[in-house]
């Protein structure tokens, strides 16, 4: 199971697997559960499950013949953290750009 963000924001590409991850941090749910108050059948909540699973963004428990599928808060930590790093160097990115820009501005003025 992958934690690094990276995996789990992949896992997210696809609008059902964005449904079942909305729903699933609402509350815990098994497949069932899921199957229906989505379009799709349990099988296919089945494989959007395993791909969450594999990009570390839900964890399962058996409880009795029951599997819950619940958040993992490594992985989504882990999601937010990437996309922070990303969102900071963007930010530091455009206030080089524009220290540039205004630098260039004042330099170049004429009076």
């Amino acid at each position: 199971m992958e934690t690094d963000g990276y995996a789990g924001l992949g896992s997210l590409g696809d609008p059902r697997r964005r449904a079942i991850f909305e729903l699933l941090a609402r509350r815990p749910s098994s497949v069932g559960e899921l199957a229906a108050v989505l379009p799709i059948s349990r099988p296919a909540v089945s494989q959007h499950l395993k791909v969450l699973l594999d990009g570390g963004l839900v964890v399962c428990e058996v409880e009795g013949t029951r599997h819950v599928y619940r958040l993992n808060p490594e992985g989504v930590d882990a999601l937010r953290a990437y996309l922070d790093r990303i969102w900071d160097d963007a930010l530091r990115t455009f206030q080089k750009a524009a220290e540039r820009g205004h630098d260039q501005s004042w330099t170049g003025a004429k009076v």
